[in-house]
């Protein structure tokens, strides 16, 4: 099963066994549903509830609805299985761009190593001077995650 990271548990929230989720997860909308499967500890749990509270992502799990049922998987990490979203062949998850190549004018300017996914995504990558690329169009010309490179074009002032 090709697992994807989502976020982590950092707490509950009541007594009825709601549990507080911190993601930045860019398709948390195709993920957060009714009745799909989170993984949470290497174990699988269907989603009973979902709400959105204070910038967390609330959720109650399988039938356990008290507090003293779900304290253990605080600090935890949740993955969602990759087939629940459903992706089209061009589209892409931004871990997925994680050790791809950055090139500018056929010559490779880094590797991409880590991203922030935040208002303005920004790609981290690993060169003789590491930097920010901003993931948009006045920077990005194409992503080819089959050949592992991205093309990016107007960095003068971020890199060279």
């Amino acid at each position: 099963m090709d697992l994807v990271y989502i976020g982590k548990v950092v707490g509950t929230h009541g007594i009825k066994g709601e549990i507080r989720i911190k993601s930045n997860f860019e398709k948390k909308e195709l993920v957060f549903k009714v009745n799909n499967n989170i993984i949470i500890d290497k174990d699988i749990h269907v989603i009973r509830s979902y709400r959105v509270h204070k910038n967390f992502d609330m959720i109650t799990i399988d039938e356990l609805d008290d507090i003293n049922d779900v304290l253990c998987f605080v600090g935890k990490n949740v993955y969602t299985s990759r087939d629940i979203l459903k992706l089209k062949d061009s589209d892409y998850l931004l871990s997925d761009l994680i050790g791809l190549n950055v090139m500018y004018n056929d010559t490779v300017y880094g590797i991409v190593k880590d991203y922030s996914n935040d208002i303005n995504p920004l790609l981290y990558i690993e060169y003789e001077k590491n930097y920010y690329i901003p993931l948009n169009s006045p920077y990005i010309k194409s992503i080819d995650i089959k050949n592992k490179k991205i093309i990016v074009e107007n960095i003068e002032g971020l890199i060279i």
